[in-house]
């Protein structure tokens, strides 16, 4: 992936020294909140049902404030995050220009181990994630590793695709689709509220493939390889893939991000079509 030299994307707020604000309360939306969860409990011994949970609201959020930091100059990672995020930026305010409407970047927060987020605590074994309660990306750059040793997706396209997911997550916050999934809770059974959050990750993939197609236009910056390197990536973090790895045995009924199978298919959708119609996972009859 040819990143270099690219426009850097002024939203990022580093917290990896300590600094940073917050809020408490809330729930998040990840690229594996739950099925990583499972890696959480292997990997660094935290119970699953903890590393859900933890992001279930109490009350109205409160606001810690303190001064939002820059990564500083010459951290190649930092810079990378920036680069893809800059990317996502013009990729949607021109699709929602087009649209008729304009867009509100998102921010994006560096950490490590655990910072403070509208959405509750938030902690690096659950992985990236997004927070609509403060509409931001909270990312702890320690799983760019995991996702090299313990899953198997190295590659620089397999860390974009992750940060255009979680993206993904804010532009369906934008559009609504969001508030509609979360408004179903507690209306219908944990079983069909799983299969709503597949729904809405599936999306997300899709739409980070929409990121991908026309980022690619742009910037011609992707070969072969990155391609494939993304597409491994949604393929090993699959519910399936990952129930399998930890538990040896696989429960669709407990899906909550979708099969390996579904989150390639809905991202090779979205990087082939470019279009947000061709993501509505919602009305889709088969995923």
């Amino acid at each position: 992936m040819k990143w270099e030299g690219n426009r850097e994307s002024d939203n990022v707020e580093d917290r990896r020294s300590g600094g940073g604000g917050g809020f408490v309360g809330g729930r998040s939306i990840g690229i594996g909140t739950v099925v990583l969860a499972l890696i959480g409990w292997g990997v660094f011994g935290i119970n699953p049902l903890t590393t859900i949970g933890v992001l279930s609201g109490g009350g109205a959020p409160q606001e810690q404030q303190s001064p939002a930091q820059r990564p500083p100059g010459g951290d190649r990672q930092a810079a990378f995050v920036s680069t893809v995020l800059a990317s996502t930026e013009d990729v949607w305010a021109q699709i929602f220009r087009q649209g008729g409407a304009q867009y509100r970047d998102p921010k994006l927060v560096l950490y490590r181990g655990a910072t403070p987020t509208a959405c509750g605590t938030g902690q690096s074994a659950m992985g990236p994630f997004y927070c609509p309660g403060d509409q931001k990306v909270y990312l702890d750059m320690d799983f760019f590793d995991t996702m090299s040793r313990q899953l198997g997706a190295p590659g620089e396209f397999a860390r974009a695709y992750v940060i255009a997911h979680e993206v993904g997550h804010h532009v369906q916050t934008l559009l609504g689709a969001t508030a509609k999934v979360d408004g179903m809770r507690g209306r219908v059974s944990q079983r069909e509220q799983n299969a709503l959050s597949v729904r809405l990750e599936l999306q997300a993939d899709c739409y980070a493939g929409i990121w991908a197609h026309h980022s690619q236009q742009a910037k011609n910056w992707l070969d072969q390889g990155d391609i494939e390197s993304a597409v491994n990536a949604a393929e090993q973090i699959g519910d399936d893939t990952l129930q399998r790895q930890q538990t040896g045995t696989v429960r669709p009924d407990a899906f909550t991000h979708g099969s390996s199978a579904q989150r390639v298919r809905w991202f090779t959708q979205g990087l082939k079509t470019g279009s947000v119609q061709a993501c509505d996972t919602f009305r889709a009859q088969s995923l």
